[in-house]
């Protein structure tokens, strides 16, 4: 068994961490200095010594570790992890018996009881996410615990631990037989080019699977749909095969274009029949406003944070104005799919954020449905900002 130690709750979080709050925070620690080693485990206990919970020592940008038990009898060991990730398995079952989606989140970190990592599952073959140096020193028993569960083709892994929340390069391939590249994998019926060797990004973004479906059955009929943020297309491959009358993706990464048409011709769309541009989404915002484009459908969903040569874009400060820019460019009686990953705030306050804009524009909107993740996206209510996935389909009325 690992090294382990205790650590002292501050008196007045105790009841938190006894009603199964899942991080670790360094505001919650009294002895914080006695961290030194990643991977420690350590014994949660309230200022008299007692047992609150044991979970293990791991930096990452939300906290300094995870909560793995409230026993204080179970031990962290192979036979732990098994047990979870038995429980995972056994809980995305119908995902495994459904040949139109074969590609799913297998393991969601605190929501399948161990956070700090996550598994995506993609035809056979299994990524991991590793998000500290803490969880990744117990690699060898997830993996076994992956191998004793489920029947794997391939393990990749990334490594997303640096001090600065990005992603390490490093060699991906971890275990198995490697599969040709690209993997072709399957979404409600449709079609992705998957590529687990390519650095951070496999080329496609589970968690909105049932927005794309939405999109596809009930709002891209005829339409004219701008697709923004749209990184390899997926939501205009969804358009598209919903009978959109035409998609226009922008994203200012160049490897943009090429993934876009990949996408589109693997599910066999004219790529030529739809527009793929290349450029910053906020300068886009002003061509469009100059050329006076207006368009039935637009898809927003940008990164957390994002920064350009002149511009820093950060969700909880300038979603709203992303808005107006958008209501701008939308037409009246157009639907506008508001996005945000940002675990940094809830709905309410992103229903706020729309609220603002519409009332900063003089417009009028009406909300016609909500998402947040997905079923394989498991989360605890005790820890309420894992489910970070905030999805809002707006009618905008006039303005």
């Amino acid at each position: 068994m690992k090294k382990e130690i205790d650590v002292k709750i501050k008196g007045k979080l105790t009841k938190k961490y006894h009603d199964g709050y899942p991080l670790i925070v360094k505001e919650a620690i009294v002895n914080v200095d006695d961290l030194q080693e990643e991977s420690t485990i350590v014994r949660l206990v309230d200022d008299k010594g007692a047992f609150i919970a044991r979970g293990y020592f791991g930096k990452q940008n939300k906290g300094y570790g995870w909560v793995l038990s409230h026993n204080e009898k179970e031990e962290i060991d192979q036979a732990f992890f098994t047990k979870k990730m038995a429980s995972a398995c056994a809980y995305r079952q119908p995902f495994f018996e459904d040949d139109e989606t074969t590609a799913f989140r297998l393991f969601n970190g605190e929501g399948d009881g161990i956070g700090g990592f996550t598994i995506d599952y993609f035809a056979g073959h299994y990524v991991i996410n590793w998000y500290s140096e803490g969880i990744y020193a117990f690699k060898n028993y997830i993996i076994e615990a992956l191998q004793q569960v489920a029947e794997v083709k391939s393990i990749y892994e990334k490594k997303r631990f640096d001090t600065k929340g990005q992603y390490l390069d490093d060699n991906d391939f971890v275990w198995g037989e490697e599969p040709e590249f690209p993997l072709m994998v399957k979404e409600n019926g449709v079609q992705f080019a998957i590529y687990l060797n390519d650095g951070a990004m496999v080329g496609v973004f589970l968690d909105q699977r049932e927005v794309r479906k939405t999109i596809r059955e009930r709002y891209a009929a005829d339409k004219q749909v701008l697709n923004t943020f749209s990184y390899t297309g997926a939501f205009s491959v969804f358009a598209a095969l919903g009978g959109a009358a035409k998609t226009t993706s922008v994203d200012l990464a160049n490897r943009s274009l090429p993934k876009t048409i990949e996408q589109l011709s693997i599910n066999g769309i004219d790529h030529e029949a739809h527009s793929i541009v290349v450029m910053d989404v906020f300068k886009y915002f002003k061509y469009a406003v100059k050329k006076n484009l207006k368009f039935d459908l637009v898809i927003l969903d940008p990164p957390s944070f994002a920064k350009s040569k002149k511009f820093i874009f950060s969700a909880a400060k300038d979603y709203k104005d992303l808005i107006k820019e958008t209501i701008a460019i939308t037409e009246d009686n157009g639907v506008i799919v508001a996005s945000t990953n940002s675990s940094g705030f809830d709905m309410k306050k992103f229903k706020g954020f729309i609220a603002t804009a519409f009332k900063e524009t003089g417009g009028t909107y009406q909300i016609l449905e909500t998402y947040t993740l997905p079923q394989d996206f498991k989360t605890i209510p005790e820890y309420r900002e894992g489910n970070y996935l905030k999805v809002v389909f707006i009618k905008k009325i006039s303005g």
